[in-house]
């Protein structure tokens, strides 16, 4: 089981690209569209659509913890989806979530201004719109990647094979994928994935949850002890608060058992 993850500049033709090699190892593809249709058998939908790859308002960023939830749920969407097996996956920062795992191979698809420029004059562009068209997109692109993981989406570091397509046809730099993905260097499978995977993607829901339903991390917080169990830590000043953060988490999908060792602690009127 491995990923291979593709990063792409609009107008660089690596969703084809990505395409082509999903079809020749016969892996799940996710894209935009995938992802979205993942996203809404779990319920996540509207958080998904919200974030799209775009920066929060300044005004949501400071007064609003509805984009912390949109990215968290999103990133659980992908490791959902990452969990399933061998898959391609385009876009969504999925190079950047699944980066940590050695049976991953991350590709980035680029090309010059003007290569971009011809490529989306050629699908029926006009060409005043097609260079505001790809300004656009890298600006909302980097400015998302920034905002959502605090790294610079054209560092060469976060991948492990650049495509320039100046030179290179849409064929041949899959087959050169195709290749890398095929060396044994890369074939190194993980039982462990799988199951870091399900826990990293739970982890992300109870994020969301708790964040939505007001309780600071500063207050409670939890470990995720193994697959379906977690544990609970932390202060409330009541009971009910501690009997709630249980009941909510129950309801998140993969949670089987809670241990909640959230403590209670009573504050009196003029307790310093």
């Amino acid at each position: 089981m491995y990923f291979i993850t593709f990063s792409e500049k609009m107008g660089s033709n690596g969703s084809e690209i990505a395409r082509k090699v999903a079809d020749q190892l016969g892996y799940n593809f996710f894209d935009t569209e995938a992802i979205e249709n993942a996203a809404q058998e779990m319920g996540f939908l509207q958080d998904v659509k919200e974030i799209d790859e775009k920066v929060p308002s300044l005004f949501e960023r400071l007064f609003s913890h509805k984009p912390e939830i949109h990215l968290d749920r999103l990133n659980s969407v992908i490791y959902e989806l990452a969990s399933l097996g061998n898959a391609i996956f385009l876009g969504r920062g999925s190079y950047i979530l699944l980066r940590t795992f050695k049976c991953a191979l991350h590709i980035r698809v680029t090309a010059s201004l003007e290569k971009r420029i011809q490529n989306l004059l050629e699908e029926g562009f006009h060409r005043e719109v097609a260079i505001k068209a790809i300004h656009r997109s890298d600006h909302e692109r980097g400015s998302f990647v920034k905002f959502a993981f605090r790294v610079d989406w054209e560092s060469p570091d976060l991948y492990d094979l650049v495509l320039n397509m100046d030179n290179l046809t849409v064929d041949l730099a899959a087959d050169i994928v195709l290749h890398t993905a095929r060396s044994e260097e890369i074939k190194a499978r993980s039982l462990d994935a799988m199951k870091s995977l399900e826990m990293m993607g739970l982890a992300r829901r109870i994020e969301a949850v708790l964040i939505e339903a007001d309780f600071p991390s500063t207050s409670v917080s939890f470990s995720v002890l193994e697959k379906g169990k977690i544990q609970l830590t932390g202060t409330v000043s009541e009971q009910s608060k501690k009997i709630r953060a249980e009941e909510i988490l129950m309801e998140v999908k993969g949670i089987k058992s809670i241990d909640n060792q959230i403590k209670v602690v009573l504050h009196y009127p003029g307790s310093v």
